[in-house]
């Protein structure tokens, strides 16, 4: 903890820029502005963005194209491709103020050949680009305990690292632009399957008669322990699904892995059957459930 200080000292007077404050993106601001770095925010909701500069100080601004004038590094936190679009290369966005040298890390959750393109761009304009999706979820964020998949240059990447340790545990470099996304869609392929099993086996204890808290408190001990497991087989249970990630968002993030699937040739059967099942949860007006909705269609 202690070198991790001493490097966050060191960076302090770079300027820092969060565009996008959503469940994740506000509670990483949170913990760069909490370590002391000077923070500057932009969100296309600008309620949300004063309330946030009204709790932990810094600047709000109403385009990205004003915050990256003024920012040394601009971190995106947004939904999908069109989004970080919009921010970075749409009529207000950050490439056409963005100073050379300027370093821009996108949390974003999209497709690998955006990122690509954006490395291009960025490189272009002399500036550094790392895609660096997230995992952990709403809790991780707020506990500041992410694990960020990312792709770009060591150079880049180490000083990205410096500052995203100030909500992050695990931060790994995959390989270049467009890694941390690939690395991102091997996560959400393997929780789609884990939460498939896990609604699977919650409702067939019920429907054994079986005491279902009772069941996951014993396999959580053994082979069946994950993080699901762990954090989400109660609440599906209870049919408590407030909470979380959202089922739209992982529905987003699993079209983006299976049009991947096809480029480098992998099968993704049962991925590409779980996909179907959160687009029939958003159609029955489920989407901004958790996803361990997916019980539901069990029921």
């Amino acid at each position: 903890m202690e070198e991790v200080k001493l490097k966050i000292d060191a960076l302090k007077h770079l300027e820092v820029g969060f565009i996008g404050l959503g469940v994740m993106g506000y509670q990483m601001a949170a913990w760069t502005a909490k370590a002391g770095f000077s923070v500057s925010v932009y969100n296309r909701s600008s309620n949300v963005s004063e309330k946030w500069v009204k709790k932990f100080g810094g600047k709000n601004f109403s385009e990205p194209s004003e915050l990256a004038e003024t920012c040394d590094v601009v971190f995106i936190c947004v939904g999908r491709d069109e989004d970080v679009l919009e921010v970075t290369s749409g009529k207000n966005g950050i490439f056409h103020t963005i100073k050379p040298g300027s370093l821009i890390v996108d949390h974003s959750t999209t497709s690998a050949n955006l990122s690509r393109e954006l490395g291009a761009i960025a490189n272009q304009l002399n500036c550094n680009f790392i895609d660096a999706p997230v995992s952990g979820g709403e809790k991780g964020a707020i506990d500041g305990k992410l694990a960020i998949m990312c792709g770009g240059s060591s150079e880049s990447f180490n000083l990205a690292k410096s500052i995203m340790e100030c909500y992050a545990t695990k931060i790994s470099l995959m390989g270049p632009h467009g890694s941390g996304q690939l690395c991102k869609m091997v996560n959400q392929i393997c929780i789609a399957g884990l939460l498939q099993g896990l609604s699977e086996g919650v409702n067939f204890a019920k429907n054994a008669g079986l005491d279902v808290e009772q069941v996951i408190e014993i396999i959580s001990k053994g082979a069946a322990q994950s993080w699901q497991l762990d954090n989400r087989a109660v609440t599906m249970y209870q049919d408590k699904f407030d909470f979380g990630f959202a089922v739209k968002w992982m529905r987003k993030d699993l079209d983006y892995a299976c049009v991947e699937a096809l480029k480098n040739s992998s099968p993704l059967p049962i991925t590409g059957q779980i996909l179907g099942y959160y687009e029939e949860l958003e159609q029955a007006g489920d989407g901004e459930l958790d996803t361990s909705s997916l019980i539901r269609r069990l029921r």
